[in-house]
């Protein structure tokens, strides 16, 4: 028989397990959620700099063609976009705008932009050049993430190669030659 003393520590230590618990949880949920929307956005980044390329050289200026992304994109990439053209719209500089752009999605390829964006802005480069410069390097980014996840793939296989396929294929193999072996030894 349970002495009450001894379910009354499990229940607080159960007790203590849900409160961790309950503490944890939502920060770990937010940062996964987080995580899911940067990667997001990286997946998204390339061709909304194409996009925002064909908007420029057909005439809009680098703002029109952020709000042409913004309104056709979808997902976050597009929100962000929208944001920072409000955050201009109420007065912030557009330095302080993109700076907050890039503040806000914590990525190193959309932060590198921004910066391009804010140099061709104080020292009069054509933006088009900047952002046909900036898709390439975009394009070529996502290609070696793509790359290096190929490379990850065979170590990611090799476990499920050793648990699951070799054990059957030496069962299915090695089965008929022990089974004549056991049968050969037994008769002699």
């Amino acid at each position: 028989m349970i002495s009450s003393n001894s379910s009354s520590g499990i229940l607080k230590l159960l007790g203590i397990f849900v409160v961790l618990l309950g503490y944890f949880i939502p920060d770990l949920m937010l940062y996964s959620k987080g995580q899911e929307r940067q990667k997001a956005m990286q997946l998204e980044l390339a061709n909304t700099m194409d996009q925002m390329l064909i908007s420029v050289e057909a005439g809009l200026g680098f703002e029109g063609a952020m709000a042409r992304a913004g309104e056709n994109g979808k997902g976050p990439l597009a929100e962000e976009l929208v944001r920072t053209l409000q955050d201009m719209q109420v007065g912030r500089s557009r330095r302080e705008s993109y700076l907050a752009l890039a503040e806000r999605t914590n990525i190193p390829e959309l932060r590198s932009f921004v910066q391009a964006v804010i140099q061709a802005d104080t020292y009069g480069i054509a933006i088009s050049r900047v952002l046909r410069v900036q898709a390439k390097v975009m394009r070529v980014k996502r290609r070696q993430r793509a790359e290096e996840k190929a490379m990850k793939l065979p170590v990611m296989v090799l476990f499920p190669l050793l648990l699951f396929i070799f054990p059957v294929l030496f069962i299915a193999i090695l089965g008929p030659a022990i089974i004549n072996a056991i049968a050969t030894f037994s008769r002699g």
